[in-house]
C-alpha cells in the first residue's frame, strides 16, 4: 500500500501527467499567501544585507569625494594625477605573472589530487587548503621569515618575486580544487580507447584529457587573477614601500594623504577591473556556478607499481611548496633572529598586554566575531543560494554575477567607506559588536554561495514536489527536503565562513579599536614596531593562527561531501 502512495505521488507530480495541474492548483491555492511572503523574505534578506554593508559604504564614499571636490576636477584629471593608467598596467602585469606562476606551481599538485583516492586525498585538501584561508598578513610575515632566513642567498627578501611566490602559495588551492575536481571526474574510457588505437601515453593526455580540462583551466585562472589584483597584505608586507598597485594607491591616497576623490576614482577603476575579471569567471564557469564542476565524479584509481616515484616527487614538492613556509614561521617563533638562542618569549608575550590587551584576549574576540560572522553568512549565503537557484536567465545570471563582487572587492575602500557611514550614525550603533562580524561576513557570503547553490541543483526537483503535494509549505520543504541533502555542503560553507573571517584583515583594520582588535589586525601592527620582541610575538600569533585555521580546514574536509565544487 505504502509503495502504491508512492507511484501515486510521483505519477501526480510527473509533468504532464493527468493529475498533476489539478494538485498543483489546489497545492498553489492552498499556500499561495505563505509562498509569496516566504519569497519575499527570502530576496529581501540577502538585497537589504548587501545594500547596508557593501552599496551604503560605497555610495557613501562617493557621495564625499564629489563633496569634497570644490575645484570641480574631471574624471581624466584625477587619473592623470593618480597616473592610474600605469597602476592598472602593474596591477594587471603583476595579477597575469602571479596566475602564471601559479598555475606552473600547482600542476603537479594537481596530478596527483586527481590521483589519489581516500584518507591520501583528504590530507593533501588540507595542506593545500590551508594556505588559501590563511590571512594574507600571516602569509606575508611567513614569506617575509623564509626569504630573509633559508632562502636569503637568492636576494628576494622583498619587492615582485617575494609577491609572486606569497601570490602563488595563497591560490594553490584554487588551481587544485577547480582542476583537480574536474580532472577527478573525468570519464576515462575515452583516453583508454586512445591508449588502445596506439596513443602514447603523453599524446592522449593532450589530445583527450586537456582539451576537457581547458575551462577548469581557465575558471581557475580567473579566479586566481582576481585575487591577485586585489592583493594588499602580502604587497605592503613584502614590497618593503616601494610596490605600488592600485590596492595599494587607494590606501595611500584615502589614508596618508586624504585625497578622498583621487581614492574613489582609483577604487571605481579596481570595481570595473573585478566586473570584468568576473564576467570572465562567468564564462567558464558550469551551471552550478562554479568553475569546472562535473558532478559527483569518479573514484580515483589507487596508485600501484611504479607510478610510485613520480607519485612520491609530487608528494615532495606538494610539501615543499605548501608546508616550507609554515615550518619557517613555527621555526622563528621560537627563534626569532637567525643564529640567535631558542626562546619561547614570542609564546609567553600572548598574555602580556599590547595597547591594553592581550594577544590572547584578542583571539578570544577573534574566535567570537568569527562564530558571529559565519551565522550571519550561513543565514544570508543560503537564502542568496535558494533566491539565485530558483532565478533563471538573465536575472539568474546577474544575481549571480552581483552576489560574487564583494568577494574581489578592495578591503580598502570598503573600510574607508565604513568609517564614513560610521561617523554619521549614532555613537551606540557605530559601537556596536555586530559590526565586525557584519563586514567579515560579507567577505564570506559570496563563498558560501559557491557551496551551497551547487548542492541546491543537485537535489531532485520530484522530492520537493512530493512534500509540497503533501501539504507541506516552502519552510518545511526546505526543512525535510533540502536542508538534509545540502546538510553537509552548508556544514562546510560554515566552516569555511569561518576560516575567512577569521582571517579578514583589510576592513576589519580600519575598524577595530581597542576592544574590538582581531589577532590579524594584532599581528600587522606588530610587524609596523621595531624590536625582537614585537617580532617574536607575531610570530607566535601567526603561528597560533595557522593551528587554529588547520583544525578549522580538517573539520571542514570531515564534512564536505566529495564533489567536485570549487572550496
Amino acid at each position: 500500500m505504502a509503495r502504491r502512495g508512492r507511484s501515486l505521488i510521483e505519477s501526480a507530480t510527473e509533468p504532464g501527467t493527468p493529475h498533476s495541474g489539478a494538485i498543483e492548483s489546489r497545492n498553489s491555492g492552498g499556500h499561495a499567501i505563505p509562498t509569496r511572503i516566504a519569497t519575499t523574505v527570502r530576496n529581501a534578506v540577502p538585497l537589504l544585507f548587501l545594500g547596508i554593508f557593501f552599496l551604503w559604504p560605497v555610495a557613501a564614499l562617493v557621495r564625499r569625494a564629489v563633496a569634497v571636490n570644490s575645484a570641480g576636477d574631471s574624471v581624466f584629471t584625477l587619473l592623470a594625477r593618480t597616473h592610474a593608467l600605469h597602476l592598472l598596467a602593474v596591477t594587471l602585469g603583476q595579477a597575469g605573472a602571479s596566475t602564471l606562476v601559479a598555475l606552473i606551481v600547482a600542476a603537479p599538485i594537481v596530478w596527483l589530487y586527481a590521483r589519489l583516492p581516500g584518507t591520501g586525498s583528504v590530507v593533501l585538501t588540507v595542506i593545500v587548503t590551508v594556505p588559501f584561508v590563511l590571512p594574507s598578513v600571516v602569509v606575508g610575515v611567513a614569506f617575509r621569515a623564509l626569504l630573509n632566513g633559508p632562502l636569503a642567498g637568492l636576494g628576494m627578501g622583498s619587492g615582485w618575486p617575494a609577491v609572486l611566490a606569497a601570490h602563488a602559495f595563497l591560490n594553490v588551492a584554487v588551481v587544485v580544487r577547480v582542476v583537480g575536481a574536474a580532472w577527478r571526474s573525468q570519464d576515462t574510457r575515452a583516453e583508454e580507447a586512445a591508449r588502445v588505437l596506439g596513443a602514447t601515453c603523453t599524446r592522449a593526455w593532450f589530445s583527450v584529457v586537456l582539451p576537457r580540462l581547458v575551462p577548469a583551466i581557465g575558471g581557475a585562472a580567473a579566479l586566481v587573477f582576481l585575487f591577485c589584483s586585489t592583493s594588499f597584505g602580502v604587497i605592503i608586507i613584502l614590497g618593503g614601500g616601494t610596490l605600488r598597485t592600485l590596492e595599494t594607491e587607494i590606501y595611500t591616497q584615502a589614508i596618508g594623504y586624504f585625497r578622498i576623490p583621487e581614492a574613489v576614482m582609483l577604487s571605481l577603476l579596481q570595481i570595473v577591473v573585478v566586473v570584468a575579471v568576473l564576467l570572465c569567471t562567468r564564462i567558464f564557469a558550469g551551471p552550478a556556478g562554479a568553475p569546472g564542476t562535473a558532478g559527483a565524479g569518479r573514484t580515483p584509481a589507487a596508485v600501484t607499481g611504479p607510478t610510485w616515484i613520480p607519485v612520491a616527487a609530487a608528494w615532495a614538492w606538494s610539501l615543499l611548496v605548501l608546508l616550507g613556509p609554515i615550518v619557517v614561521l613555527a621555526l622563528r617563533s621560537v627563534r626569532p633572529s637567525a643564529g640567535g638562542a631558542w626562546t619561547f618569549a614570542g609564546y609567553r608575550a600572548l598574555a602580556e598586554p599590547v595597547n591594553g590587551v592581550t594577544p590572547l584576549a584578542t583571539l578570544r574576540y577573534s574566535l567570537t566575531s568569527a562564530v558571529l560572522a559565519m551565522v550571519i553568512a550561513l543565514a544570508v549565503g543560503v537564502l542568496a543560494a535558494i533566491a539565485l537557484h530558483r532565478s533563471h536567465g538573465v536575472a539568474g545570471a546577474l544575481g549571480n554575477l552581483i552576489a560574487m563582487v564583494p568577494l574581489g572587492i578592495s578591503a580598502v575602500t570598503l573600510g574607508f567607506g565604513y568609517l564614513i557611514v560610521l561617523a554619521a550614525l549614532p555613537a551606540e550603533v557605530a559601537a556596536s559588536p555586530v559590526v565586525i562580524p557584519c563586514v567579515q561576513a560579507l567577505i564570506a557570503v559570496p563563498v558560501v554561495i559557491r557551496i551551497v547553490l551547487p548542492a541546491l541543483e543537485s537535489v531532485p526537483g520530484r522530492l520537493r514536489e512530493a512534500a509540497a503535494v503533501l501539504g507541506a509549505g516552502p519552510l518545511r520543504v526546505f526543512c525535510t527536503v533540502d536542508l538534509p541533502l545540502i546538510g553537509r555542503s552548508v556544514g562546510a560553507a560554515g566552516g569555511f565562513a569561518f576560516v575567512m573571517a577569521l582571517g579578514e584583515f583589510g576592513a576589519t583594520s580600519f575598524l577595530a579599536r581597542a576592544d574590538t582588535t582581531t589577532l590579524p589586525v594584532l599581528i600587522g601592527s606588530a610587524l609596523n614596531r621595531p624590536g625582537a620582541t614585537e617580532l617574536a610575538t607575531a610570530m607566535a600569533a601567526s603561528t597560533l593562527l595557522v593551528i587554529i585555521t588547520s583544525l578549522a580546514v580538517l573539520a571542514v574536509e570531515v564534512v564536505r561531501p566529495r564533489s567536485g565544487t570549487l572550496i
